[in-house]
């Protein structure tokens, strides 16, 4: 018999009317490049911002928190933020690096397909941007809008256009880039999309360029109707079309993220950052169900060699909040037990966040799942480094990951239908002497420990825990 569904309990405190900066400690881009980077932080506005030392050519709008330009001279630039209101200031240094390697930190933002799939229009993106900026969620990092498959229309002398639902998307992505947003687009390297829609193929180039005439910054490319070009593809025809996109949009005068969405074949991870990519799917699409998103997660066990700064695994996308892959959305079939741990495992992952729901439609509990920054730091650590799996007993795990200041996360994760104690160690860990345990989603200090943490964990549940030692490593 399936268990009563368990209350939706927000664990994640309120934010502080204080400031807060939060999101990435390092950013990418490439010299020449446009810049736009909105300090995100959280507190009572009117907030000011200030910022020492950003490296000529760009600009800070104090009143917005919004920096842009272009940086020609390539290096390493340690800029020195402040975010200030009447209650206080809050101070955090962000590393600018101008080079060859954007995405240092995995992407977050908002991506139209798991809510409303082809029914997907102009209004719906304008919406998810208003709503990532009146829910404070972009106070958090969250930055990207993304529109999937279904944008497409007819292409006319080569060049691309969009159908009669989106009007304007050079008008478009100015709007959301006016918000200090991000945006996204989708397609595929075969003549036709996923829902046969106009692809990519025989156009690399042109369409590369028109993506950043408009102003995007995001690329899904998705396999598609290559696979019916060449049904049985080996490695080197499996890695040619991603190979040619990446060649096209490095020619293009802006800095693309550029997602490979091909399912895993061919072990994507061992070479996704050989073609160009900054991410690449390792796996078929995601449901909201506990067999898709768990099997799918715990999956990704072995491929933390092949994550790092500038290429991340992606195991598909959120599916939190009101989901249905069409205009007709509703609540997910997650339990909020299972949310957590899809949301905890994400953020060990290091994998690209991308919130496939509704925004405009945003709960409590979904908005406690996407605004607990202390979690969300553990996705967005400038180490980039993938968690791995430590321990399976039965049906409980253990993942850890090493975090850039010398503590390491761990999930302890409950994959059973029964309440279960979980008990680590710091020097399980690989860590010396005491250390200070914190839970992440609840924000306290349990104490300092040198044995065993023992954490009850609900079914499908986790318990997300930050291990710092007293005595740092020398």
């Amino acid at each position: 018999a399936t268990p009563p569904r368990e209350p939706a309990v927000v664990l994640t405190p309120k934010p502080s009317p204080r400031p807060r900066i939060n999101g990435p400690r390092v950013f990418g881009v490439r010299p020449g490049a446009p810049f736009l980077f909105a300090i995100p932080a959280t507190g009572m506005r009117p907030m000011t911002f200030t910022a020492r030392n950003l490296p000529q050519g760009l600009q800070l709008d104090p009143v917005s928190g919004l920096i842009t330009g272009q940086i020609i001279q390539s290096g390493k630039y340690d800029v020195k933020l402040r975010a200030q209101n009447r209650l206080g200031a809050a101070e955090r240094t962000l590393t600018i690096k101008c080079g060859d390697t954007i995405a240092l930190t995995p992407p977050m933002g908002w991506n139209s397909w798991n809510c409303f799939g082809c029914d997907v229009t102009e209004a719906n993106v304008r919406a998810a941007a208003d709503a990532l900026v009146a829910s404070g969620l972009s106070q958090h990092g969250w930055t990207y809008i993304n529109i999937d498959d279904c944008w497409q229309g007819a292409r006319e002398a080569g060049i691309i256009h969009p159908n009669p639902k989106f009007s304007d998307l050079k008008a478009l992505a100015d709007y959301v880039h006016g918000q200090g947003l991000k945006m996204g687009l989708y397609s595929s390297p075969g003549p036709r999309t996923c829902a046969s829609h106009e692809g990519s193929h025989g156009h690399e180039f042109a369409d590369a360029q028109q993506y950043a005439a408009w102003g995007f910054d995001y690329l899904k490319y998705d396999w598609c109707s290559y696979g019916m070009l060449h049904p049985n593809p080996d490695l080197a025809r499996m890695q040619e079309p991603y190979r040619l996109m990446r060649k096209a949009l490095d020619e293009a005068p802006r800095d693309i993220v550029y997602s490979l969405c091909q399912y895993g074949m061919g072990k994507v991870w061992e070479w996704g950052a050989e073609v160009g990519g900054n991410a690449w799917r390792t796996t078929g699409d995601i449901t909201d169900t506990w067999s898709s998103m768990s099997g799918i997660g715990f999956a990704q066990a072995g491929r933390e060699a092949h994550a790092g700064p500038g290429h991340w695994n992606d195991p598909d996308m959120l599916v939190v909040g009101q989901v249905g892959w069409s205009a007709r959305v509703r609540p997910t079939r997650l339990t909020p037990n299972e949310q957590y741990t899809h949301v905890s495992l994400w953020c060990l992952l290091s994998a690209p966040l991308l919130i496939g729901c509704d925004l405009t439609r945003l709960d409590e509990f979904a908005l406690g799942l996407l605004t607990n920054d202390e979690v969300i730091e553990v996705n967005q650590d400038e180490l980039g480094r993938q968690a791995a799996r430590l321990r399976q007993e039965g049906t409980t795990e253990i993942w850890t990951k090493p975090m850039a200041d010398g503590s390491t996360v761990a999930g302890l994760f409950n994959r059973g239908a029964e309440e279960v104690g979980i008990a680590v160690a710091p020097g399980d860990l690989g860590l010396e002497g005491k250390c200070v345990v914190r839970d992440l989603w609840r924000q306290w200090d349990l104490g300092t420990f040198a044995g065993p943490v023992t954490a009850t964990v609900p079914r499908h549940g986790v318990v997300l825990l930050k291990f710092k030692p007293l005595r740092p490593k020398r």
